[in-house]
């Protein structure tokens, strides 16, 4: 609860001139500090003043609902307990860097024998604060830059801009945001947003332009209403459904591990799926030994994807070969035994489920390889593994020989 002072509510008897002492420098004996015990924790008390200092921007009323409970506490614990939750409600604001609480006995006139005074020593963020970080997605990255102005009108409204700009998306951001007084999690939001992304297997380039709403209440109920530049739609266009498995056995100091991805789009009406929208399969992160996305139908040298894929994988990791930085630098690696093997076509609907399994059964794809996996914390890894590509189709491109991965999500 940031720092808390607290001192006795009712003065000491002193004889003679003032002698600057409090009663915490003075040696009372263990049947005084008892009875100092019994006045602070369970006599009635009145929250007489509540302060805030140190606000610049800030607009005193926006604050005022935050802290009014501390009002109604009546014994010191509930006023230390109060203020430690006004503290973390002003904090919630997103408006100050800290928060420091001092709970003093009233001064002044007014001054009751039981009464308290409780202080708010708040430190306001910067005017303008900006943030730039780098993004690892699978065989992709990003630089992100950031720009907010937190409290930009004194009640807690924040401005934030945006730019991503990565291997295969680049995309700008512009929001506002104002909750309202007293109910932070009720609050209204407007977002402008531009997003490109670059299918280069596909030769396809894609832009997203639009304007969203939010207004979210108490409730967790969202009214979303969303203006696309490119389309506005009121249905889904396309029903997708994807599973993944993944099973992993510890064998002492040796893991193996299973995983089995599939997924099925299926286009509402009779307008045809997205290119955009369908499954890819082939790459480091996915069919290993086969190059990015560069399975199944194409046309043109352009890869158009699939609308019904699957994809499975085996995979044996063991330490590396005489356990070089054991215990240390070495632990982040492992030897990396594979078997993959994948398949996508698309429907027709004439055809029935049974003439698709078929066809997810014909000219499957596979590999084998083994290679060395750097796992960077508990989200990422990289691979460097050497690819035998089997049952490759014309068309297809291969990754035969050494073949490098980076990514959050592998087969």
């Amino acid at each position: 609860m940031g720092t808390v002072h607290a001192r006795s509510l009712d003065p000491l008897p002193m004889q003679g001139p003032e002698l600057g002492l409090q009663a915490d420098d003075m040696d009372l004996g263990e049947p005084e500090h008892e009875e100092k015990q019994e006045v602070l924790e369970n006599k009635d008390v009145v929250v007489q003043h509540v302060h805030i200092g140190g606000l610049g921007r800030t607009k005193e009323d926006i604050l005022t609902y935050e802290i009014a409970d501390v009002f109604r506490a009546k014994n010191l614990i509930d006023v230390m307990k109060k203020s430690h939750e006004a503290r973390q409600r002003l904090l919630r604001l997103g408006i100050f860097r800290n928060v420091e609480v001092v709970i003093d006995t009233a001064e002044g006139a007014d001054a009751l024998p039981n009464g308290l005074d409780v202080t708010f020593e708040v430190k306001e963020l910067r005017r303008m604060t900006g943030s730039y970080n780098t993004m690892v997605g699978n065989n992709e990255g990003s630089m992100v830059l950031g720009l907010k102005l937190p409290n930009v009108f004194g009640r807690a409204e924040k401005l934030t801009f945006q730019f991503s700009y990565g291997t295969k998306e680049t995309s700008y951001g512009l929001s506002f945001f104002k909750p309202q007084p007293g109910h932070f999690e009720r609050n209204f939001s407007v977002n402008l947003y531009k997003v490109t992304g670059q299918f280069p297997w596909s030769s396809l380039r894609e832009t997203d332009r639009g304007v969203s709403t939010e207004n979210t209440q108490i409730s967790s109920n969202k009214n979303l209403f969303t203006l696309s530049a490119l389309k506005i739609s009121l249905l889904p266009q396309q029903k997708c459904s994807l599973i993944r498995f993944h099973l992993l056995i510890f064998l002492v100091l040796q893991v193996l591990s299973t995983s089995l991805w599939g997924g099925m789009l299926l286009p509402l009406g009779d307008k045809p799926s997205s290119i955009a929208d369908r499954f890819y399969l082939g790459g480091p992160t996915s069919v290993r030994g086969f190059s990015m996305y560069s399975i199944g139908p194409q046309s043109e040298g352009d890869y158009l994807g699939g609308e019904v894929y699957w994809a499975g994988g085996l995979h044996l990791y063991t330490p590396l070969p005489f356990r070089p930085g054991r215990g240390s630098f070495g632990e982040l690696f492992r030897t990396h035994f594979f078997l993959n093997a994948g398949n996508l076509c698309n429907l027709n609907y004439g055809e029935g489920p049974r003439a698709h399994l078929s066809k997810l059964a014909e000219c499957i794809r596979w590999s084998y390889g083994a290679g060395i996996v750097l796992r960077l914390g508990n989200i990422a890894r990289l691979e460097l593994n050497y690819c035998i590509p089997m049952g490759v189709r014309s068309g297809d491109r291969i990754c035969d020989g050494v073949q490098f991965g980076a990514g959050i999500r592998f087969l």
